[in-house]
């Protein structure tokens, strides 16, 4: 007994099982916590209705869907596709 109290040794890493790694170990947990909040936060909002595409005009998939359907031909829907497609 060294005279601090019965829990000296145990409160200071003498009786810990972790020792002297102890506080890194801590240390390391706590920056993967806040690491993996911050990417969680910074995750693209999914579920919220945006597409991969979200800066694609509305206007394409309409006119793609015309083609499909047959109501436009191939030389009617290449012009409008050029006309709504900005230029890159």
């Amino acid at each position: 007994m060294r005279g601090y109290g019965p829990h000296w040794d145990m409160m200071w890493g003498g009786g810990s099982w972790l020792g002297p790694f102890g506080m890194f170990l801590w240390l390391l947990f706590l920056v993967l916590l806040i690491v993996a909040v911050v990417w969680f936060f910074r995750l693209p909002d999914r579920g919220r209705g945006e597409r991969p595409d979200a800066g694609r005009p509305p206007a394409l998939d309409v006119l793609e869907e015309r083609y499909a359907r047959g109501e436009i031909d191939r030389d009617e829907y290449l012009q409008k596709k050029r006309d709504l497609t900005p230029p890159a």
